[in-house]
C-alpha cells in the first residue's frame, strides 16, 4: 500500500553549550570513523527520506557550520541557545522549510549511534498514521529521540520557554504518543570526553595531534 505523501523535515539540534566537555574541544567535532560527529550526522539525515535538513547552531557556530559546509543542509541560527533547548527547537520549526512540512523529525547531534534506517522506520509510522500522530523512539521502555512533532502541534511548542527539550515538551503536554523501538540508540549521547572515547570517537585535540 502506498503511504500518504506527507513531508517530514528534519530538524538537527546542534546549539548547545557541551559544558561537560571541560577543556576539550567541542563534542560535535569529535570524530567517528575519521568523519566529525555532526557532519556524520547531517549526512545520515541527508540520506533519510526527510524533505530537508535543517541545523540549529549556537555556541561555537563557526566551527560546527564550517564542519558541514557544502553538504546542502540549511543552517539556521539561534542566539538566546544559552536560555535552553526549547528556544533551538522553536528556531528549527520556525524555518520555513520546515514550518511547511507536515511534520519535524527532531534529532539530538550528539547520538553517534542514530542511523538512517532509524529516522526512514520513524517517518513510515509517522506515515502510516497520516501525520496526525506525535512518534517518539524509545529503548525498551525508555523514551528517547529522534521525536516526529506534526505540524499541528508546532503552535504549542513555540509557547515553551527554558531547558525543555523534545521529549519533555511532550511529558509537559501529557499528549498521547506511537513508540518505536529502535534500541540503544535512542539514549546513547556522548556529552563527555569519557563518553565519546567508549563510543568510538576521537576527540578533536587528539584528532589534530595524531591526524597526518
Amino acid at each position: 500500500m502506498e503511504l500518504p505523501k506527507i513531508t517530514v523535515a528534519a530538524v538537527i539540534l546542534a546549539a548547545g553549550q557541551a559544558t561537560r566537555m571541560r577543556n576539550h574541544s567541542h563534542k560535535l567535532l569529535a570524530k567517528f570513523d575519521g568523519v566529525p560527529l555532526i557532519r556524520r550526522t547531517v549526512a545520515i539525515a541527508m540520506a533519510s527520506m526527510s524533505s530537508s535538513v535543517t541545523i540549529v547552531t549556537g555556541y561555537k557556530r563557526e566551527d560546527i557550520e564550517s564542519c558541514i559546509d557544502g553538504m546542502g543542509a540549511h543552517v539556521v541560527h539561534n542566539p538566546d541557545f544559552s536560555v535552553g533547548i526549547a528556544s533551538s527547537i522553536v528556531a528549527g520549526i520556525s524555518e520555513e522549510r520546515v514550518s511547511s512540512a507536515g511534520g519535524a523529525i527532531v534529532l539530538l547531534a550528539d547520538m553517534p549511534k542514530v542511523q538512517t534506517e532509524h529516522l526512514n522506520r520513524l517517518i513510515t509510522i509517522f506515515r502510516e498514521n497520516n501525520g496526525n500522530s506525535i512518534v517518539r523512539a524509545v529503548s525498551g521502555r525508555v523514551p528517547g529521540h529522534p521525536v516526529i512533532l506534526p505540524s499541528t502541534f508546532y503552535e504549542r511548542v513555540t509557547t515553551l520557554k527554558g531547558d525543555f527539550g523534545a521529549r519533555q515538551i511532550l511529558d509537559v503536554f501529557e499528549l498521547d504518543v506511537i513508540e518505536v523501538e529502535i534500541g540503544n540508540a535512542a539514549i546513547y549521547d556522548v556529552d563527555t570526553p569519557e563518553a565519546i572515547i567508549a563510543a568510538g570517537g576521537l576527540l578533536d585535540r587528539e584528532a589534530n595531534q595524531t591526524g597526518p
